[in-house]
């Protein structure tokens, strides 16, 4: 069973990026919620994907490079590293943990290993995160979906541990 943790490690990964990803729990109701009514349907969902992947994509070529994709996550990690309340060895732990699994995903987004990451590329990864937070699959993500993923996720990570060992 030693082989499990590693799989489940990289689809939690794919599905529930941590800190400074948009997929985590109220990270992702804050980015995604265009009216601002606490919750976040699939049009605002699919809408700020959009705009994201347009401001990621700098020379507006109309693909992601790997440097493009990393810069962009590092700005938004940046600034949740300087609103946290973590030590500095432990902002830059962090820093280098989310930096190398943030190279790993793009490797995995760009499927046809190209290097150039296309609109329809980044959009699995965003498919997969909407479905993954609409616990009661109704098109809309609440606070209590974010809840009842965070708790499953936390599950999950607790069974491959224990299975781990």
């Amino acid at each position: 069973m030693k082989y499990q943790f590693p799989l489940t490690i990289a689809l939690l990964a794919l599905t529930s990026p941590a800190l400074a990803a948009p997929h985590e729990g109220s990270a992702f109701i804050h980015d995604y919620d265009a009216d601002h009514d606490g919750q976040v349907t699939r049009a605002e969902f699919d809408a700020g994907r959009i705009t994201r992947f347009k401001a990621t994509d700098a020379n507006k070529d109309g693909w992601v490079s790997e440097a493009e994709y990393v810069k962009e996550y590092s700005a938004r990690l940046e600034q949740q590293l300087a609103a946290s309340d973590r030590s500095e060895g432990k902002k830059a732990e962090e820093r280098q943990r989310q930096i190398r699994q943030t190279h790993v995903r793009f490797g995995v987004l760009d499927t046809d290993k190209d290097s150039q990451m296309t609109q329809a590329e980044y959009d699995v990864s965003g498919s997969r995160a909407f479905a993954e937070q609409d616990n009661d699959k109704n098109g809309i993500i609440t606070a209590a979906d974010a809840a009842a993923t965070a708790a499953r996720q936390l599950a999950a990570r607790q069974a491959a541990d224990k299975a781990d060992r």
